[in-house]
C-alpha cells in the first residue's frame, strides 16, 4: 500500500530575517506568491505568518492577513491555509529593569492574538504550547491564554493545530484534553531541535544514546 506524506510549508517562517536569506518574502503579494508556488510544488498545508513592511519583524496586523489570505484564495482553493497564533508572546527583560520589556517583546492579551483567526476562519491554525527561552526572548504561554486561545478558536470552528517544543508542553496538552478544554480531534506537531527544547534527535528524546 502506497504511503501518503502530507507537506507543510512554512513560508515565512517565525525568526528568519532577510540578512538570513534574502529571499524571505516580506509584502503580502510576495508572501502570497512563495504559498501559491510551494502548494504547486505540492504542498498541502500553506503554514503563514505575515511581516511588518518596515522591520521584516512578525506582525498581527489583520489587514495584512487578509490580503494575503485573499491572494491565495483567488488562485488556489485546494490547499490548507494555516495561519499562525504565535505573535504576542515573547518578551524580552530590559537590562537595567527585568520586570520593564525591552525592544523586540510583544506580549499582548490573548484575545488579540486570535482576532485574524475569528475573523478570517482558516482551514487550521497553531496554538503553541511552549513557555521557554528563545534567544534573549521568552516566549510565554500561560495556561490560562492558551485556554483562552482554545475557547475562542473552538467557537470560531477551527482546527488548532497543537504545538510543543518540550516535553512539558505535552503534559499540558494531556491536562487540556482531560478537562474538555482542547475539543476538536487533536493534531500536534513535534518542533524539534529548539537550542533549549526537544533535540532534533528521536533517540536523545527517548532517552537513549547514538
Amino acid at each position: 500500500m502506497a504511503r501518503r506524506t502530507i507537506l507543510t510549508a512554512a513560508i515565512t517562517g517565525n525568526l528568519i530575517t532577510p540578512e538570513i536569506n534574502p529571499h524571505l518574502p516580506v509584502t503580502p503579494e510576495q508572501i502570497a506568491l512563495q504559498a501559491l508556488d510551494a502548494a504547486a510544488a505540492g504542498a498541502a498545508i500553506l503554514h503563514l505568518h505575515v511581516r511588518d513592511f518596515d522591520t521584516a519583524n512578525g506582525s498581527m496586523r489583520l489587514d495584512l492577513y487578509q490580503e494575503v489570505v485573499i491572494r491565495i484564495r483567488t488562485e488556489n482553493t485546494e490547499f490548507l491555509i494555516n495561519l499562525t497564533t504565535g505573535e504576542g508572546g515573547r518578551f524580552v527583560p530590559s537590562e537595567d529593569d527585568p520586570k520593564v520589556a525591552a525592544a523586540g517583546s510583544s506580549p499582548c492579551a490573548p484575545e488579540k492574538r486570535v482576532a485574524h483567526i475569528e475573523e478570517l476562519r482558516p482551514d487550521i491554525c497553531t496554538l503553541d504550547f511552549n513557555t521557554m527561552w528563545s534567544g534573549q526572548a521568552s516566549v510565554i504561554n500561560s495556561p490560562r491564554n492558551l485556554e483562552i486561545m482554545a475557547d475562542r478558536i473552538d467557537a470560531a470552528g477551527d482546527k488548532p493545530e497543537i504545538e510543543i517544543f518540550d516535553s512539558g508542553d505535552l503534559h499540558m496538552v494531556q491536562n487540556f484534553v482531560a478537562r474538555g478544554v482542547i475539543k476538536a480531534r487533536l493534531m500536534v506537531q513535534m518542533v524539534l531541535g529548539g537550542t533549549l527544547a526537544f533535540p532534533d534527535d528521536a533517540r536523545e528524546i527517548l532517552g537513549l544514546t547514538a
